[in-house]
């Protein structure tokens, strides 16, 4: 015998992938335009780094991937209200989505002005570039945090 489930519950599935991958990106954009701008600055003064320098957009773009890698669990996982769909799922979606992609924005801000002071202090002292990457790492792993909340939560729903 079958419950009805309200047909409110599979809103918050929904509103989970959305803000999983529209966050995640937001901060990943972040992070490419602060970095790209203190590229540019740098490759005026010393262009044979452009390449060297671009990992922070490389490491910020890899936050979009976590939200949405998240987004598409979820998704896969929503069915509507008729199909048993419970609120808790929806809940447990809503909290893997903002999970992932809150942490994902945080990580794309530090992203952003660590790679753009970064890339600046390299131009300047190139010594600055190991530090600039372990720097890079620490605020890449915040998001690494919300993926794996989100999918330790994708997993219970």
């Amino acid at each position: 015998m079958s419950v009805e489930q309200p047909l409110w519950g599979p809103f918050f599935g929904v509103m989970g992938s959305a803000s999983a991958m529209v966050f995640s990106a937001l901060g990943a954009a972040y992070g490419t335009a602060k970095s790209g701008t203190g590229i540019a600055a740098m490759s005026v003064m010393r262009p044979e780094l452009i390449m060297k320098c671009i990992i922070p957009v490389v490491m910020a773009g890899i936050i979009a991937i976590y939200g949405l890698v998240v987004a598409v669990l979820i998704t896969n996982s929503l069915k509507s209200a008729d199909n048993n769909y419970t609120p808790f799922q929806g809940f447990v979606h809503l909290g893997a989505g903002l999970s992932v992609g809150l942490s994902g924005l945080a990580a794309g801000f530090a992203i952003g002005i660590v790679g753009d002071a970064g890339v600046r202090g390299t131009a300047q002292q190139p010594r600055l570039f190991v530090g600039m990457i372990l720097i890079l790492i620490f605020a890449e792993v915040l998001g690494l945090y919300g993926l794996i909340v989100a999918l330790a939560l994708t997993t219970k729903a």
